[in-house]
């Protein structure tokens, strides 16, 4: 029989005949069972968070993006077309030309990236990001904008009497005679606008890859990038590694998730830190529970002497309080876990917490928040059980027998 867990177990169950000490421990278990729910909703909360705003990127983005590693385009030949239209793990690709341009509309003045995009730019894309009006025609002149960029300039779409002018410099050297002379201009019309999050709706104006190539004067074949959709079972190292062989040059090859690096690192910081701070949090509640078990040695004194006395060593009796605070911890840690469950997945059914009328605030159910938020407890309440009952000695369990 395992005496300092059963003497434990009786402790932490039992209630004392001081009623103040009593509510201590209530009030401890109670900050525990709070804290570990907090823990759970909040990082529940940032993983839903980050799930909402990567979707918006995530559609527009493809599984394989090759860039140029110098310069802003490079070429690719009807061979290395018709090569990678072979490769069965490639789906579809699109050829982008892609460039930071000026928009005039009315004297008032916006830059923009422009991006030029070929007939396999993906339907299922433009169904998703297309909020009003229709997709450009590729034999015309016409442009999709963000909706930021319509909202600022102040153009509607299929408003053929008023025109939009597209400014991209000229390349080359040397002194610059006139304004007009240093810019390659077009005039369009804008036929629909897009809506996918706040950062490109105020940055992008899609177009197709011939004006884009008109307007920058680029060669046949020259392009700034290839957008490639990928088979979702397929080995996306050994793609990256043909693709890099057909193309035969020195390209950067990013996926989902290195387009998108900056907003990862910014995410997960910001996750790093709401749990460090939650953390202090149950660090601070936390003396609660050292509190208590200093009380209650106080108040079982007599007791201690007793077991002393028939043979319980001063190591066991410290290992009983131990055992007594990290079951309170792992046990309110257990309750505040399933009651942050309950909450979130309420939250995710019913909408709990609304942002707008419409949307409530996302959450994400994942098992490794529960470990996380298990493992802090059960480390901290360990911590916490350790320092409190290290306050018993030998001088300690004695006292009242020579008393």
């Amino acid at each position: 029989m395992n005496v300092p867990f059963y003497i434990a177990k009786r402790y932490l169950f039992s209630k004392s005949s001081n009623n103040a000490i009593n509510f201590i421990t209530i009030i401890a278990a109670f900050g525990i069972v709070i804290g570990a729910a907090s823990l759970f909703i909040v990082l529940s909360g940032f993983d839903g968070l980050k799930d909402f705003t990567l979707q918006f990127s995530s559609f527009v983005d493809p599984d394989l993006k090759v860039l140029p590693s110098k310069g802003k385009s490079f070429f690719i030949t009807n061979e290395q077309d018709s090569l990678l239209k072979q490769d069965p793990d490639i789906i579809s690709f699109s050829k982008i030309i892609e460039e930071r341009v000026l928009l005039n509309f009315e004297d008032k003045n916006e830059g923009v990236n422009l991006k030029g995009v070929d007939v396999n730019f993906p339907q299922k894309t433009i169904d998703s990001i297309l909020s009003r009006g229709q997709w450009f025609n590729a034999d015309e002149r016409e442009v999709i904008a963000g909706w930021g960029v319509a909202n600022t300039l102040g153009f509607g779409i299929f408003d053929f009497a008023k025109t939009i002018d597209i400014y991209v410099p000229k390349p080359g050297k040397g002194q610059v005679s006139s304004v007009r002379s240093a810019f390659n201009s077009v005039r369009v019309v804008n036929v629909g606008v897009f809506q996918i999050n706040e950062s490109l709706d105020q940055t992008y104006v899609y177009t197709s890859i011939q004006l884009a190539r008109q307007l920058l004067n680029y060669e046949p074949g020259q392009i700034s990038a290839l957008e490639c959709i990928i088979r979702p079972d397929a080995d996306f190292d050994a793609v990256r590694k043909r693709i890099q062989a057909i193309l035969e040059q020195d390209l950067i090859i990013k996926d989902r998730v290195q387009l998108n690096d900056a907003l990862y690192k910014m995410l997960n910081t910001e996750n790093l830190a709401v749990y460090l701070i939650f953390t202090l949090i149950m660090i601070i509640a936390l003396f609660n529970v050292i509190g208590s078990i200093i009380m209650m040695i106080l108040d079982k004194k007599k007791n201690l002497n007793t077991l002393y006395n028939l043979g319980v060593t001063t190591k066991d009796i410290r290992k009983i309080f131990f055992l007594q605070g990290s079951l309170m911890t792992v046990l309110g840690g257990v309750i505040g876990v399933i009651l942050g469950i309950i909450l979130v997945v309420l939250q995710s059914i019913y909408g709990l917490v609304m942002i707008t009328p419409s949307l409530s605030y996302p959450v994400s159910m994942k098992w490794i928040n529960v470990l996380i938020v298990l493992a802090t407890i059960i480390i901290l309440g360990a911590i916490a059980s350790k320092i409190a009952s290290s306050r018993i000695s030998n001088s300690l369990v004695r006292f009242d027998q020579a008393n």
